[in-house]
């Protein structure tokens, strides 16, 4: 713990300074980030040693010409029809890497949906609400923070819609 509070006293990621400066309850956890891993939330989720339907990746897309945070559990897939229903678009897909990194302000793999440079509108999914707590990134790669639903519901205005595909454990 003091590793951690020692982090965000020395200023931290722009993601842990807005959760401190908001006065909002949260953990930070690091890891060691594998580089060769596959996936960014899956990695998290292993190394937290929490359950990947806890663990909610961040992903910027674009509907109908406006960039639109999505936050969904690293156990499913980003519904691209549903996310722009939930916010009155016709069509959304994936957004440019390089432009969600530079609108954002943070790299692929670190996206938070916290702190960003600009503020886009934000859908957080509703698998979020059977949860007490989620993790998010906090920033960077290999570095993950723990707030509740309805914390990261507020800071991000988000709107929370069924916006995620979850895959059931046994492929069905």
């Amino acid at each position: 713990m003091a590793k951690k509070k020692q982090q965000q006293q020395s200023g931290g990621t722009p993601a842990t300074v807005a959760l401190t400066a908001a006065g909002v309850p949260h953990t930070v956890h690091a890891y060691e980030h594998d580089p060769a891993h596959p996936s960014y939330g899956e990695e998290a989720a292993e190394a937290m040693g929490v359950s990947p339907e806890r663990v909610f990746k961040t992903l910027v897309a674009d509907v109908d010409g406006v960039l639109t945070v999505a936050v969904v559990p690293v156990a499913g897939q980003l519904d691209l029809k549903a996310l722009a229903a939930a916010v009155s678009g016709k069509r959304a897909s994936m957004a440019d890497p390089t432009l969600a990194e530079r609108t954002t302000g943070y790299v692929r793999g670190g996206i938070s949906p916290l702190g960003q440079r600009k503020k886009l509108r934000t859908v957080l999914d509703t698998s979020a609400d059977t949860h007490p707590t989620i993790c998010v990134s906090a920033g960077r790669r290999g570095l993950e923070v723990e707030l509740s639903p309805e914390d990261l519901t507020t800071l991000t205005q988000a709107t929370r819609a069924p916006i995620a595909r979850i895959s059931s454990p046994s492929g069905v």
